[in-house]
């Protein structure tokens, strides 16, 4: 995990993400510090140079953004002693934590992000639900799995502590009300082209404000934007991002929905059958370090490819759709890209809601729970 290369390792998420159970179990031979005990975070802040010097090696500092002193001293500390995975830091406030490390720990830090569940990782530990709709009402968090927790009663309950302590501690928000209205409607957008203008005058805010606030909820992982693929072939292309949310049990949550017989939208099922496979396939690139770099294209016309991958100058494409019936329809848009790229196509694949996977002689179909 980069131990053997950085004197740092940084390990970020969302919170409730599983970043301290991990950091316990898997690292036991460190010492675990928590800064959130306040004699311990006092202690930090002020005597920072003995505090480094009683936990010299191994040693694993939690919350760490909670004593900002702290970080100039870890770059002298680590820069003398030259010894490579001295310290594991971790917090909830990814925005803080962040900022500190680009300010006084660039190059010395390997980061890593803890993001909920994926698939795999709940098929592994056999608690994946049978069904896609299920899994996209209950959501990816482990606390609902490990404490067999009601999701709303979860989502609920992380809604107000996010707004009520970690945005007011990181940004100046007076009105709490009006930014949990800008996150419902981002989650009424979830899959859809982000427009900035018409999100801001929805909720009652400046252009900027809605930036700003999107920002917020990018960088403490809700959500994420997925870029548009620029390369136009000759034809007029999309080049706004697409809002995705890393869990769609929030989203649902946020919409309104508390049990798959709140599903009854077909529209509203494929949009968040798509941001769940998006998502995981995001998840899944950054818990196994696989560096892919994901798009999506879409042109004027609206024909698209959900999502890109190139590979040197080919193109790995996939076409996500909710329906457990295949038809020769669904590879229609991945059969119009490969035209437009003049074969220049890796492979061509289907990602849907049925239960088989198939090896066709130009497509591969995965199931939603196939997807590596």
């Amino acid at each position: 995990m980069g131990l053997a290369q950085y004197p740092i390792l940084a390990l970020t998420g969302p919170r409730q993400s599983g970043k301290t159970t991990l950091l316990r179990e898997y690292f036991s031979d460190y010492i675990y510090v928590s800064l959130e005990n306040p004699d311990i975070r006092k202690f930090a802040k002020n005597n920072p140079n003995q505090f480094l010097a009683q936990y010299n090696n191994k040693v694993i500092l939690d919350e760490v953004q909670q004593a900002p002193q702290l970080f100039s001293y870890l770059q002298t500390k680590v820069d003398n002693d030259k010894i490579m995975g001295q310290y594991i830091l971790s917090g909830s406030h990814n925005f803080q934590l962040m900022e500190r490390i680009t300010q006084s720990l660039a190059g010395r830090v390997a980061l890593f992000e803890l993001l909920p569940f994926d698939i795999k990782e709940l098929q592994a530990a056999n608690l994946l639900p049978t069904y896609w709709r299920e899994l996209a009402v209950k959501g990816f968090y482990p606390a609902i799995y490990d404490r067999n927790l009601d999701s709303a009663v979860f989502y609920k309950n992380y809604v107000k502590t996010y707004i009520e302590r970690d945005v007011a501690m990181v940004t100046n928000i007076q009105d709490k009300r009006r930014f949990q209205n800008f996150l419902g409607l981002c989650a009424a957008r979830h899959g859809q082209l982000l427009n900035l203008n018409n999100l801001a005058n929805e909720c009652g805010i400046s252009q900027p404000t809605a930036k700003s606030w999107l920002s917020i909820l990018e960088s403490s992982y809700l959500v994420f934007l997925l870029p548009p693929y620029f390369q136009n072939f000759s034809k007029r292309i999309v080049k706004t991002s697409k809002l995705y949310f890393y869990d769609t049990g929030l989203v649902c949550y946020l919409l309104g929905i508390r049990s798959v017989s709140d599903l009854t939208d077909y529209n509203l099922q494929g949009s968040l059958f798509e941001n769940m496979v998006v998502a995981d396939m995001v998840k899944q690139n950054e818990h196994k370090q696989l560096l892919h770099e994901y798009w999506f294209w879409r042109d004027s016309a609206g024909k698209e490819v959900d999502l890109l991958i190139k590979n040197g100058t080919k193109y790995t494409i996939f076409e996500v759709k909710s329906t457990a019936t295949i038809s020769d329809r669904l590879f229609a848009n991945l059969d119009y890209f490969e035209r437009l790229t003049r074969g220049n196509v890796k492979s061509k694949n289907l990602i849907y809601g049925g239960d088989h996977g198939q090896d066709r002689q130009d497509y591969t179909v995965y199931s939603w729970n196939d997807v590596v």
